[in-house]
């Protein structure tokens, strides 16, 4: 550390290093704060912005709900104006249901296919393959449907694919494999209290 002999000399050694740092000083002040409150605009900008998206969001599933599917175009759009929110995803399952309902069947599927592509949540994907797989098995494409629960690996879906899948099976007359299906589905955790007479029918 570079000593002075005098008060004046550090004075004066003072000036001269502001005189060559000064202006980064102040600049790096500026960019800081700028910065700072940069930040603070963008963080209150993403909190209005998802306050907003669930506020369209309430009103579109209140549309939804009192209306059906008659309210398709309108939840759709809110679909496309919020795309990039997790609520877009939401609608999406609320609508292919309300659609289902209605037996809009390709409406439905068009819906799920959107919101299995547009998340990124595993337990949503569980979620959007089994329903998906349901609608392609009321459209009639069973092996589709097949495919679907194939992709469907969580513990917790094991007895609903398992009997889902029985049922299929024994739609394309595989009276071995539903059996054997309905069997897995009847050690789940989530096993239904329908599989014992399916087995029962089965075993006639």
């Amino acid at each position: 550390m570079e000593l002075y002999d005098s008060e004046e000399q550090q004075v004066e050694a003072i000036k001269e290093w502001w005189k060559e740092n000064g202006k980064a000083v102040i600049l790096g002040g500026v960019i800081g704060l700028g910065g700072l409150f940069g930040w603070q605009y963008y963080q209150d900008s993403v909190t209005a912005a998802k306050e907003e998206a669930s506020q369209a969001y309430s009103q579109a599933i209140e549309k939804l709900t009192a209306n059906g599917a008659e309210e398709s175009a309108y939840v759709e759009g809110f679909i496309s104006e919020h795309k990039d929110s997790g609520y877009a995803v939401l609608a999406a399952l609320q609508l292919a249901k309300a659609q289902i309902d209605a037996g809009q069947l390709d409406g439905a599927l068009n819906q799920l296919n959107w919101a299995k592509t547009n998340s990124d949540d595993e337990s949503l994907a569980q979620l959007i393959a089994f329903r998906t797989a349901r609608v392609l098995a009321e459209k009639g494409d069973l092996d589709s449907a097949l495919s679907e629960l194939a992709a469907i690996k969580a513990e917790s879906w094991v007895g609903r694919v398992a009997e889902l899948k029985g049922d299929l099976l024994l739609r394309q007359g595989d009276k071995d494999g539903a059996y054997s299906a309905y069997s897995e589905a009847q050690q789940a955790n989530d096993a239904s209290r329908t599989l014992q007479m399916k087995l029962d029918d089965l075993a006639r």
